[in-house]
């Protein structure tokens, strides 16, 4: 359920690209040079643009989630998962939940007067009804036992939080 087809992945992993991208400076200012997280976001856009197949870009999704590794602080650990996040959208759409989720901590970790909501706000209006229809395919955040949005990281604490509002958002929409 969390996968979607092509045609809805490809959507939902530009907007997913441009969540992370929004916070790769947190990432870039601190990491020395490591590259994986922009390749991350570069390549969630060439698999927007169809440039990219599903099978390659599955073999490579663990990629740019590595490059949290050379992040030294929460913000900038957030950021790159946000990129490695977005990489992932070929391999299960549900992940692009999880690039805005990580997107929004990142932003939150960096300035916490301005706090998260302000980039939810943002990412809920940048999404073009495309994605909103993609989007409402995924099941409801921690409801499915498999997937990203299934038990785990991605549905508790903050980014589970942020999941579901950004979820709660798309209702009536």
């Amino acid at each position: 359920m969390q996968t979607l087809d092509d045609d809805d992945r490809r959507v939902l992993a530009g907007w997913a690209a441009t969540c992370a991208e929004r916070v790769l400076a947190l990432f870039e200012a601190e990491a020395d040079g490591d590259e994986g997280a922009r390749d991350g976001i570069e390549r969630a856009r060439a698999f927007a643009r169809g440039e990219l197949d599903t099978a390659g870009e599955i073999r490579r999704r663990f990629v740019a989630g590595r490059a949290a590794r050379s992040a030294t602080s929460p913000a900038g650990r957030a950021a790159a998962r946000a990129a490695g996040q977005a990489a992932a959208v070929a391999h299960m759409g549900a992940h692009a939940l999880g690039a805005a989720a990580y997107a929004a901590r990142a932003a939150e970790l960096a300035d916490p007067a301005r706090g998260g909501s302000a980039e939810l706000a943002w990412q809920v209006a940048a999404m073009s009804e495309p994605v909103r229809r993609a989007l409402r395919l995924l099941p409801p955040v921690g409801t499915d036992p498999t997937g990203p949005l299934g038990p785990g990281l991605l549905s508790s604490g903050a980014l589970g939080a942020h999941i579901a509002a950004v979820q709660a958002s798309l209702q009536g929409s």
